[in-house]
């Protein structure tokens, strides 16, 4: 029945509405205020983030997942000038790499002072050597059987220096642009002129990119370089570079049946070395892959690449899988070609992926970006 007052009506049926789009602007907040803190725990219970004192200084770790029982952890290593969020992410947040993420926990490690916001270190700081930065390693793992490292450039000789001394802990290695060798005097010398010349972030840049990506890839050498000056610690970022420069020999050697298989110096777990065919890591990482068992070695090189590989074509599920098991067996890989262009979202993504296969040979792969 309707009043013949219209305006007053309407003026109620106004007063109605709006109350009820006041309950729902409501309702609609307190599910935005929920949904942001279960977002948020649920972050917190995926990354944890810890310091953990060590024989030679803090290391400041990122622990993603919760440990699987006997399963092998995922231990990651970034590379100078990197953090393990611009070294990692991308690969970690690749659709292969999220499944493995599901039965596997996942510990990032960031090199003294080179995580996001670390502070600078006191005058007069002494940085560890990357012997003993390796050292630093166990005191990170007290609750973990055994690790499958994941380790580019400075991070990859880390890892690799971290096998050497503690096999029974590595179940397999994949490590991208790894140098075995100390820097010669030819080297040296000419980081001492290139450091007179150059400031702090060409010299990384130079570590990380040929001279034809540093010229032809400007979009992505930006998005690295604006990393590499305003993400990192200068004076942090000088002193792992001193490191990594001041670096000793390996000392490992191909072991040759028969002969020195029992007492020489090498890696008994499966490795996985990968380097882009445009790197200026390529002739460093033949040399290691020269030196290391061929039965338990693959070299891949991923043509049309650069100084950052794109890895997350050579670790899809079945080989990081493969890589957990027996640690006797030979590894080898069979990729597909395919192509996919790099861009500033996902500078490392790709298509391809791989197998690893048990085989008494060693393998070198090439495969397309």
């Amino acid at each position: 029945m309707y009043s013949c007052d219209g305006k007053a009506e309407f003026s109620a049926a106004i007063t109605t509405v709006k109350s009820h789009q006041k309950s729902e602007i409501i309702l609609i907040c307190w599910f935005e205020i929920l949904l942001s803190i279960f977002v948020y725990l649920n972050c917190c219970s995926l990354f944890q983030e810890h310091d953990i004192e060590t024989p030679h200084g803090v290391l400041h770790v990122t622990m993603r997942g919760s440990l699987k029982g006997n399963r092998p952890v995922i231990l990651t290593y970034h590379d100078i000038g990197l953090n393990h969020k611009s070294c990692f992410n991308t690969l970690f947040n690749f659709e292969d790499m999220m499944e493995i993420t599901q039965h596997f926990a996942v510990v990032h490690v960031d090199a003294p002072g080179q995580q996001e916001g670390a502070p600078p270190f006191p005058t007069g700081y002494q940085y560890p050597t990357m012997d003993e930065l390796a050292e630093m390693l166990p005191s990170v793992l007290t609750q973990v059987n055994s690790v499958i490292g994941i380790g580019v450039g400075a991070g990859a000789y880390i890892l690799t220096r971290f096998a050497l001394n503690q096999p029974s802990l590595v179940e397999g290695l994949v490590l991208i642009n790894v140098d075995p060798c100390a820097e010669g005097w030819i080297d040296w010398a000419a980081s001492k002129l290139t450091g007179w010349t150059s400031n702090l972030v060409d010299i990384v840049m130079a570590h990380h990119f040929s001279t034809e990506e540093l010229t032809d890839n400007q979009e992505l050498i930006q998005t690295y370089r604006l990393h590499i000056a305003q993400d990192i610690n200068q004076d942090n970022l000088a002193l792992f570079c001193g490191s990594y420069n001041a670096r000793q020999d390996l000392g490992i050697e191909r072991p040759v049946a028969g002969l020195n298989e029992n007492t020489v110096k090498t890696l008994t777990c499966p490795a996985l070395l990968v380097v882009g065919d445009t790197s200026p890591a390529v002739e460093v990482v033949v040399e290691c892959n020269s030196r290391l068992n061929p039965t338990k070695t693959t070299l891949l090189k991923m043509a049309d690449c650069g100084g950052l590989p794109q890895i997350v074509q050579v670790i899809p599920a079945a080989g990081m899988t493969r890589l957990s098991r027996s640690r006797s067996s030979s590894s080898s890989i069979t990729s597909t070609d395919g192509s996919r262009n790099r861009n500033l979202n996902s500078p490392l993504d790709g298509p391809n992926s791989g197998v690893l296969d048990n085989q008494a040979r060693p393998q070198t792969m090439e495969v397309s970006c």
